[in-house]
């Protein structure tokens, strides 16, 4: 099949890390990978935010990025992009004017804007699959206030809802919201996004002597919940946590969250027990997962969390918030505990009964490992896609023949 993808503001060379770069990048680009792996051709179009990059860039994976002259060629946030996404879809669908695609697959909503714009104004609609990643009712749900969204968002994700073909929810509970915005059932199909268990693999654990150590890893926006991690540590005097992301070492103290947290660490009396990392590479990341005993994420909500397949995946336990796509990777029990969102207490309770045993650490971790390969490898999550793909395509081949 020839597949585009369009990621209107997380493409898949982005250096991860930043405010607007994390998992939909790492899900785009090795879906996309994956895909050609499995002998397709894959186009992803995301947004030129740099008037130095050229409009076509090959990947080593094969996957081709296109970048599409929508709005200034420079950086800008997420929430101020909805003004470009005519523009982006009216270039998208001029490109596709010689040869359509078979099956194009937005990723993000402003995506699925652009996405149904071009594949409808096709001679011949092409099928779209709409992946959304977040969703504002949830996000509105959790921040209040404090949400930057454009007005009318959760309207339009309903819209592209029941506007696509079929919804990819990543996870159950997304489901259910989907259901609430009014999207049928019958439009909606789960794929989970995956991990890379050739790059996240087991290794030797920690050899330390004395405290126990908790890791924090992902970006560093309040909603992650890292300060709570931080007030369990009252409760865990024998722990430390390290807390990797953000900026690069150097630069932390430039960013806003570093400073809340290193201040709230000063506060509550364990700064001597609290590490601020900074960014760690891609390929540093598995050496930092596996110095720790327990992996720490307890976001106010997720719609999935790569962090916890990543864990898993290097036979780590993960103590996590029971919510959103987190209810499906960690296995209470199993992988890992489960405890209520901002519960520091109960955060503190259940990272105790996990260093405390080191029996049951080693048998979660054998249990994740083992659940993220069988799951979660992006082989097992791009041939689900895959079937989404051609059952779209064909039935769009034989309405063409109809």
């Amino acid at each position: 099949m020839r597949i585009a993808m369009v990621s209107e503001h997380a493409s898949p060379l982005a250096t991860l890390g930043g405010v607007d770069a994390g998992g939909q990048n790492v899900h785009v680009a090795a879906l996309a990978g994956a895909l050609v792996a499995a002998g397709h051709t894959v186009e992803v179009y995301t947004r030129r935010d740099d008037p130095g990059v050229p409009e076509r860039v090959v990947m080593p994976s094969g996957v081709v990025v296109v970048h599409v002259p929508a709005g200034p060629p420079e950086v800008i946030s997420k929430d101020d992009l909805l003004p470009w996404m005519k523009d982006f879809g009216a270039w998208v669908a001029q490109r596709w004017a010689a040869q359509a695609p078979d099956v194009v697959h937005g990723h993000f909503w402003m995506s699925g804007l652009a996405a149904l714009q071009a594949a409808r104004s096709q001679t011949q609609p092409v099928p779209v699959a709409q992946t959304f990643h977040a969703l504002g009712s949830v996000k509105r749900r959790h921040q209040g206030d404090k949400d930057t969204s454009p007005s009318g968002r959760i309207e339009t994700e309903a819209a592209i809802g029941r506007g696509v073909d079929v919804v990819v929810a990543t996870c159950s509970d997304e489901v259910h919201e989907l259901s609430r915005l009014g999207v049928p059932a019958s439009r909606i199909t789960v794929v989970p996004c995956g991990v890379d268990v050739d790059h996240f693999t087991p290794q030797p654990g920690p050899r330390r002597e004395g405290r126990h150590r908790l890791l924090s890893i992902g970006r560093l926006v309040e909603r992650k919940g890292v300060d709570l991690a931080i007030r369990a540590l009252v409760d865990l005097p024998d722990a430390e946590l390290r807390i990797a992301g953000g900026p690069e070492r150097a630069r932390l103290m430039e960013d806003p969250e570093a400073r809340r947290l290193a201040a709230l660490a000063a506060e509550l009396g364990v700064a001597d027990r609290v590490e601020l990392l900074g960014r760690v590479g891609h390929d540093d990341v598995p050496a930092v997962l596996a110095d720790a005993d327990v992996v720490v994420t307890t976001p106010w909500y997720e719609p999935f969390g790569i962090v916890p397949l990543e864990a898993a995946a290097c036979g780590r336990p993960v103590v996590g918030s029971a919510v959103g796509g987190l209810l499906d990777t960690v296995q209470h029990g199993v992988t890992g505990l489960l405890v209520p969102p901002h519960d520091h207490r109960a955060l503190a309770a259940a990272v105790r009964e996990l260093l405390d045993d080191p029996v049951r650490r080693r048998r979660m971790g054998t249990a994740a490992r083992r659940r993220a390969v069988e799951r979660y490898s992006w082989t097992r999550v791009a041939a689900d896609t895959e079937e989404v793909y051609a059952d779209l395509a064909g039935t769009a081949r034989k309405v063409a023949v109809l």
